[in-house]
């Protein structure tokens, strides 16, 4: 035998090891997935809607979702992508906008009060000169050379 053909048939015999490989885990996951959809649960479609799950019907393939209270919609059983687990949030964390806003003011005020100076443009600290910036000493404050002086 070729040694080319002792490689292609290695190679053709890795490809079908990985598929069905492959194979057995995505059935595995799916018959986890067929399990854990109960009524009662919080699942999410394909198409990404939410919802509550009232009831399957195998034989149809029809699920019941009620998205909100008394709207219950009739998607199909395979739409339903994954089951919703409610997730340990970070307390910390702002949990919209205005709340991480009030943050980032609080922050600014905190800084000021400590006597940083602060870029109102962009809220950049000023006290340290960023990367590549020379500090002129007499006024303590970054010195930006564009491209016109640079030149000169």
């Amino acid at each position: 035998m070729d040694p080319l053909t002792i490689g292609m048939l290695a190679v053709l015999a890795v490809l079908v090891f990985f598929m069905f490989r492959n194979s057995r885990k995505r059935k595995a996951q799916q018959e986890e997935l067929r399990s854990a959809i109960v009524p009662g649960k919080q699942v999410m479609t394909n198409f990404g809607m939410f919802g509550t799950l009232k009831s399957i019907d195998e034989v149809s393939n029809e699920a019941q979702l009620e998205i909100a209270k008394g709207v219950v919609v009739t998607v199909h059983r395979q739409t339903i992508a994954k089951v919703v687990e409610p997730t340990d949030v970070d307390s910390s964390a702002p949990r919209s906008v205005e709340e991480a806003m009030a943050i980032a003011n609080r922050e600014a005020e905190e800084r000021e009060s400590k006597g940083v100076e602060l870029n109102k443009d962009t809220a950049i600290a000023l006290g340290e000169p960023a990367y590549g910036e020379r500090v002129d000493t007499a006024a303590k404050k970054p010195v930006r050379r564009t491209a016109k002086k640079a030149a000169e």
